[in-house]
């Protein structure tokens, strides 16, 4: 019994101390445009980034039904902008994606995609997320339930997911007291994912009005239950004074603070991607397809980006982050991740000003406000993604970059001697998961690309060679399986030189008894030739290889600077973006680990 229970403990303790080892601010990238994801050594641990997230993505649709894509038929039918009765409309009941999200036209009850969205939010250091429930009484509890699961999971498996919080209507309608009860009611009165809840001043937190609570007892449990931020709505005007305690989600440049603070400072300040707002409306809230709306590629202080794809840029995201850091409050709050869906309203139906018809909170590529990466963008589908890992690391400061144990020669197979190598390079496990889901319409989605779970890596070096380790959930499949565990390296850490930066590639060509090829890029392409070669050992779960210095170009006496990746299982060869979906990468997504000897 008493060593079940050392055992028990033993497990416990390294489910704890899984989610310190996985820390995204020792990771390098560069995204599309050559932009570097920084480190900002000054920390603030207190800051807090909460992100407006959308669980609406479950509804049934009619049989047969098609997928209605803004960007698809703007760019094919530029007429139909003209004409709300365009075929290309295809005028039956629904809603329209502005574009494709790079992980389908999904729902937020498919499981895959949740697990993908807590990795890249927790990588992003994304503290909460707020579930939009502002239209009505709808709480879209099938998805949330879902998430909750999903996310509970990763939470033991060591990912470090947002917490959650709901932003419930504008004000205090019956819609608004019957959703506050319910979710009360269903899951906080019952304590459900107690450990997922957001806490502010102490108690959890939710974006919504206690004013038409009554004195009966549920009531009064619910006022003294969380702690109120009702949520603002307005674009322009700041803080309602008959709200004081309340924060914004979206507001056009220059921000407000909302929620002074005894030093002097707010508690919250909105970042938004981009606003659904125009000169036409004086800047409220108005659609997204009318002239002058602030797109993606628009500034206050400079105009419109005239770049022809300005709108991958980020003007506005950037200045709106700027002024945040210029007001440094306690909070931000990002608008959003991953609304994607609109209708489209006419002047005969809504109240709308756009004409001949119009697209409110999403229209196209530019006039959007979704972060999640984007399938049509190509390499560059990230670039809003890494945008905000940039944007929060440099709002929250990053942890040093770990130092490396001394160089010492390791002899293939000595496992024991891997105990004491720095740093550990943790990667999340459980995240090889298959899918079967239905998405949107008629669409369908499944990968069964999740094979070798990479869980740590480690590397060591001596004059002569460097060495790799890394580690996996269970034992490693065949090496002779397709795209079986790939070693990518950035040795002079420069996009410039490289397929997307990586010089070399090892196990492209499958390894021969304990023998892997090196080989070198052929510029910027997947195209690969043969350098050289080094040794490997395979034992269960674990894989050692043994890589000459000369092969990779590096002297005896060089000092390392270098960035790395493990890749099990790719299924496009070629496309970067293939790492955020199929099989499994260390570290995620276009994220590198960084071994450096500079001090």
């Amino acid at each position: 019994m008493k060593t079940k229970l050392l055992l028990l403990l033993s497990l416990l303790l390294s489910a704890v101390c899984w989610a310190q080892d996985v820390n995204s601010d020792y990771w390098a990238a560069t995204d599309a445009l050559g932009r570097k994801v920084g480190r900002y050594d000054d920390r603030h641990p207190e800051k807090q980034v909460i992100l407006f997230y959308w669980t609406w993505h479950e509804r049934d649709d009619r049989p047969g039904s098609e997928v209605k894509n803004i960007t698809d038929i703007v760019r094919a039918h530029p007429e139909a902008m003209q004409d709300a009765d365009h075929p290309a409309w295809q005028r039956q009941p629904g809603y329209f994606w502005w574009d494709e999200p790079l992980f389908g036209y999904y729902k937020t009850t498919d499981r895959w995609v949740l697990r993908k969205h807590a990795e890249l939010l927790a990588d992003a250091k994304v503290d909460a997320v707020f579930f939009d429930c502002t239209n009505g009484s709808f709480t879209w509890d099938a998805s949330t339930d879902c998430l909750l699961e999903v996310w509970s999971q990763a939470q033991r498996d060591g990912v470090n997911v947002p917490h959650i919080g709901f932003l419930l209507p504008f004000g205090y309608s019956d819609a608004s007291l019957k959703s506050l009860r319910h979710l009360y009611d269903r899951l906080y009165s019952k304590g459900l994912y107690r450990s997922l809840w957001y806490y502010w001043d102490g108690k959890p937190c939710i974006m919504a009005y206690p004013d038409n609570l009554t004195d009966s007892p549920t009531d009064r449990a619910i006022r003294d239950f969380f702690t109120f931020r009702p949520g603002q709505p307005d674009y322009v005007n700041g803080p309602d004074p008959a709200h004081p305690n309340g924060w914004g989600w979206l507001e056009n440049y220059p921000q407000h603070g909302y929620v002074p603070t005894p030093d002097g400072g707010y508690e919250l300040v909105t970042v938004g991607v981009a606003q659904n707002a125009c000169p036409e409306t004086g800047g409220h809230c108005s659609a997204f397809n009318l002239p002058g709306a602030h797109s993606r590629s628009y500034s206050a202080r400079h105009g419109f980006d005239p770049r022809p794809e300005g709108y991958l840029y980020g003007w506005n995201f950037a200045e709106q982050w700027d002024r945040a850091y210029e007001l440094d409050p306690r909070a931000v709050f990002v608008t959003g991740w991953n609304e994607w869906i609109a209708g489209l309203w006419t002047p005969a139906n809504s109240p709308w000003t756009g004409v001949p018809f119009s697209f409110v909170d999403e229209f196209d590529w530019d006039r959007s406000r979704d972060i999640e990466p984007v399938r049509s963008w190509g390499d560059r589908g990230d670039v809003y993604y890494l945008q905000l890992v940039d944007r929060v690391r440099r709002f929250k400061g990053t942890s040093s970059q770990p130092q490396p144990t001394p160089p010492q020669r390791m002899a293939l197979g000595d496992w024991k001697a891997w105990e004491d190598v720095r740093p550990v390079y943790a990667s999340y496990r459980g995240n090889t998961m298959h899918r079967d889901a239905q998405g949107c319409c008629d669409s369908h989605y499944t990968n069964v690309s999740g094979r070798n779970d990479i869980v740590e890596a480690r590397v060591a070096r001596d004059a002569t060679y460097l060495y790799f380790y890394v580690r996996t959930d269970a034992a490693l499949t065949p090496s002779s399986d397709p795209h079986w565990m790939m070693l990518l390296l950035d040795t002079d850490r420069s996009k410039l030189t490289g397929w997307q930066g990586y010089d070399y590639v090892v196990n492209y060509r499958s390894p021969r008894k304990g023998k892997v090829f090196v080989q070198r890029s052929r510029q910027d392409k997947w195209l690969w030739d043969d350098c050289g070669e080094g040794q490997m050992r395979v034992d269960g779960n674990r894989l050692m290889l043994r890589l000459p210095r000369a092969v990779l170009g590096l002297a005896p006496d060089e000092r390392l600077d270098f960035e790395f990746k493990w890749s099990d299982n790719m299924q496009d060869e070629g496309n970067v973006m293939d790492f955020y979906v199929n099989g499994d990468v260390a570290p995620g997504g276009r994220f590198n680990y960084v071994f450096s000897e500079a001090r």
